[in-house]
This record gives C-alpha cells, structure tokens and sequence, in this order.
C-alpha cells in the first residue's frame, strides 16, 4: 500500500513576493501591492494576441473621402486619388471662369455707362420729360417702357429689340426699339446712337431719338442731322452782314 504525498502548493511569483514578505524584512503594505498589480497585468498581457486590423474598401475616385492617409494607399489607389483631385481642381476653375464670363456681361449690359440698359434708361427719362410727348401719352409718372410684346404668357419679361454693330469706318452702332405706353396712348421710340473711334471709350452720341404715336406727327427727340444743318444755317447767317457773306 502506497502512502500519498502531500501536496506541495506551487510557488509563484506572486506567492515568493508575499512569502518573502512574510518572513524576511517588512514591505509597506502599498509597495506590496503594486508589486502584484504589475505582475499580474505582466502575466495576462503574454496570453493576449494582437487583434488583427478590420480590412478597409479599396480607394476609387468615386468614394475617396480622404480618410485614408497617402502612405497607406496602393499604387492605383494613390492614381485614383490624384485622378478625383485633378477632376475637383478642373471643377473649380471652370467655376471660376464662368464666374468671370458673368460678372463680365453683367458690367457690360446692366452696369456699365454705355451699356443698352443705361442708354435705354436716360431715353426713356428724355421721353418722360418731353412736353410734346406728354401731351400725346399722358402723365409721365404713369407712362411705362416696355420690349417687344410676347404671346407666351408665362413669359413676364419683354426683351428690347437692340443692336450693336461696327461698320467699315470703325464707328460703333446702337439701334433700339421699344413701346412707351401712357394713360392717353401709345407710342412707338425707336433710337439710333453711333461712338466714333476717335471717342476711345466715350460715351454714345444721338444720331436720332423719336416717337412714334398713331395718328399723330413724328416726336423727335435728338435729330443730329437736323441740328447740324440748324448750326450751320445759324453760322452763315452770322457771318452775313449788309448783304455781304464774310463766311
């Protein structure tokens, strides 16, 4: 018959500390227990694995969100991310240029001085403060300047017939249309206004400005035409004298 050993415990390094501890010079009870804490947190970090890194989409022009930082990217991951870049890049400036295409048209057709909404603004005022052509419209707080009439109804606005052309002299033309409507009738102006190449960038001059109303006599408003031959017809008289021409 076999006697049975007695169990001898394992002695761990936790349980050496605490019987050295026991039997040999006092440790603080603090010092003591930070002791164990750093081996056990030494022991169960062996048994841990590093968890493998969650596997990312690959990076396309279409779903690039830049999350992914360029050292990481592959070789045709890093030529998509260069392909959408050059595309937002050839967006912004396309936006820009259209940006200046519209400021431009906006300056030269609304805002500029010499601009076909200015020039038809200072006739439609000249109209207004004609005497002639109130008698004919009517009030000229209530007479209103319009472009061509449209059979769209959804259609509010009226465009102005006009035109600029250069003829073979190099001189610049503006020719409008437009109905000026007034309590009393209705009236048809139709203006014509050239710039000379010597002007530079001056404004535009009168060639005619008049009015038409049905059954009535031509309004003019500027006649250049007939203002230089009244100029000139007052020239000679001037020089006349006693019968004899000094011109």
């Amino acid at each position: 018959m076999k006697l049975a050993r007695p169990s001898v415990p394992v002695k761990t390094p936790a349980n050496l500390i605490l019987t050295l501890s026991t039997r040999t010079s006092p440790l603080r009870p603090a010092l003591l227990h930070v002791l164990l804490q750093r081996r056990y947190a030494t022991e169960t970090s062996l048994g841990k694995t590093s968890s493998p890194k969650p596997r990312r989409r690959s990076v396309t022009p279409f779903n690039d969100d830049g999350r992914v930082a360029w050292s990481d990217l592959s070789a045709g991951e890093k030529t998509a991310r260069a392909t959408q870049q050059s595309f937002n890049f050839g967006l912004i400036l396309a936006g820009l240029g259209l940006t200046g295409v519209v400021t431009y048209l906006l300056f030269t057709e609304v805002f500029a001085p010499d601009s076909k909404v200015a020039n038809f603004s200072r006739a439609v005022d000249l109209i207004k403060k004609d005497p002639v052509c109130q008698s004919l419209l009517g009030d000229p707080k209530k007479i209103m300047a319009h472009g061509e009439e449209t059979y769209n109804k959804w259609r509010r606005a009226r465009p102005i017939a006009s035109t600029i052309y250069q003829d073979r002299y190099g001189v610049e033309h503006l020719m409008m249309k437009f109905h000026v409507d007034g309590p009393l009738n209705k009236g048809l102006a139709q203006l014509h206004m050239t710039r000379h190449p010597k002007q530079g960038d001056g404004d535009f001059e009168y060639k005619y400005l008049f009015v038409d109303v049905r059954g009535h006599h031509r309004v003019y408003l500027k006649n250049a035409d007939e203002e230089k031959k009244a100029a000139g017809a007052a020239a000679k008289k001037k020089t006349r004298f006693l019968g004899i021409n000094f011109g």
